[in-house]
């Protein structure tokens, strides 16, 4: 079954540079994208993050959320034709502050779905404050609801399908328990790939301070190793035909390299075409 995905503008976050990428501007502000995604054409909608709780709550971390009326998820979900109690799973990438802010916007027949250890990693202290205490007691009170939240165990039990064309793999980056939500679209293998990947054009086109051939650079926010990190972004890149992550346009790729950028559906027009620098010795 063919799918399509929805691109959900939730707004903007301000931030520290190197947050994105490792050593990149450090002390300098930089503003992102954050998205979720509508995953529609199955049975039912699906939705992938949420996004933050409010522009305040991006305080605590020292950052600055620009979120506006447009950007609500309610108005989101509505440009798309679905309302909230229309979305029958959400699935978390992750359980960080600006991919599981709303929650609480959605009945709790609606089901969501998260990796047990990324829970368990939640209320460990582990990058705390970046799991703030209102989104996870929200999924404390879903715990205690029949069938209004849904575990995974993917580190063990290996990927899951949660509908016929969406699969759900564990990440081995960014967050213990992070997950890839896999879809399959008409013109292949979408991957909505959370924080894995902050930074395309920084992290794989042209990875910053990087030498080595088809080196990925790391974020300068992740639990695990550089070498997890980087393992994780090469998987990525060798499986997919398209990457979803959740601070960056969508990316388009042929034989493991990025080739084009998309907008706000995948699939769709690619709006713009990467041109990387060559490298030549000296």
């Amino acid at each position: 079954m063919a799918l399509e995905i929805k691109v959900l503008d939730y707004g903007d976050i301000e931030l520290e540079s190197s947050f994105l990428v490792l050593g990149r501007n450090c002390g300098i502000r930089a503003r992102v994208y954050t998205y979720g995604f509508l995953i529609l054409g199955g049975q039912y909608p699906v939705l992938v993050d949420t996004g933050f709780r409010d522009n305040a709550i991006m305080e605590i971390l020292g950052m600055r959320g620009l979120q506006f009326h447009e950007q609500m998820i309610e108005n989101q979900l509505a440009r798309n034709g679905v309302k909230p109690g229309d979305v029958r799973y959400i699935c978390h990438t992750h359980l960080h502050i600006d991919h599981a802010g709303k929650d609480d916007h959605f009945p709790m027949n609606t089901t969501v779905v998260v990796n047990r250890r990324e829970m368990e990693c939640s209320v460990s202290g582990l990058m705390h404050p970046q799991y703030p205490k209102p989104d996870i007691m929200h999924l404390v009170e879903r715990l205690h609801t029949p069938g209004a939240l849904r575990f995974e165990d993917l580190e063990l039990s290996g990927p899951v399908e949660l509908i016929p064309g969406v699969v759900l793999e564990a990440a081995n980056a960014h967050t213990e328990g992070s997950m890839n939500v896999h879809v399959e679209t008409a013109e292949g293998r979408a991957t909505i790939c959370g924080d894995v990947i902050y930074d395309i054009q920084n992290q794989i086109v042209d990875p910053y301070h990087q030498i080595n051939a088809n080196e990925p650079q790391v974020t300068g926010n992740h639990a695990g190793s550089k070498r997890g990190e980087k393992a994780a972004i090469k998987k990525l890149l060798n499986g997919s035909k398209f990457l979803l992550p959740v601070h960056d346009k969508p990316a388009k790729v042929e034989n493991g390299q990025i080739v084009g950028r998309l907008d706000m559906a995948v699939p769709g027009p690619v709006s713009q075409t990467v041109h990387r620098r060559h490298w030549f010795p000296v």
